[in-house]
């Protein structure tokens, strides 16, 4: 990959990464844990801390999780960057980016706080469905992961 392409793709990296530390901030310093402010009749912004991976995996395991997941995050992010520079398919590229800058959002807080800072909340009151809250970083990867399949599923494009 040319040097440009590279610096496309690490100011994406930033940038996720800038805006998942901004929001978990901002979050963290102006709510109380478990604090809710109702946006829509489906969307709330709320505190909360997830020691574990997604959806609370292994939050009560007592505490050896915390560098599992950093030590993970920080493989997984090194695999997709090595990949990343070596796909032509832009959309691939795209993918890996927002995974690895997702990652390396988490990462962040599993280090300073060893736990990850969620505030986004979905839910149905009428079926009593909430789904797990999340945060930028969680959505990067979400993306990501979404754009392999369809890349996988649809085709590729090459990159410029």
């Amino acid at each position: 990959m040319s040097a440009v392409l590279a610096r496309r793709w690490i100011g994406l990296i930033l940038a996720v990464i800038v805006l998942d530390q901004i929001t978990k901030l901002y979050f963290h310093s102006n709510f109380r844990p478990g604090e809710r402010l109702n946006v829509l009749p489906f969307f709330d912004w709320i505190l909360t801390y997830n020691a574990g991976a997604a959806f609370s995996f292994l939050a009560d395991a007592g505490g050896w999780q915390r560098w599992f997941f950093v030590a993970l995050a920080i493989i997984v992010s090194g695999w997709c960057w090595r990949w990343l520079n070596r796909e032509h398919d832009a959309r691939v590229q795209l993918a890996l980016a927002l995974i690895i800058g997702g990652a390396l959002g988490n990462v962040i807080d599993r280090i300073w706080l060893g736990k990850v800072i969620d505030f986004i909340l979905f839910y149905w009151t009428p079926w009593n469905y909430y789904y797990p809250a999340f945060n930028v970083a969680d959505s990067a990867i979400t993306v990501g992961a979404v754009l392999m399949l369809w890349s996988a599923f649809f085709g590729s494009r090459r990159a410029p």
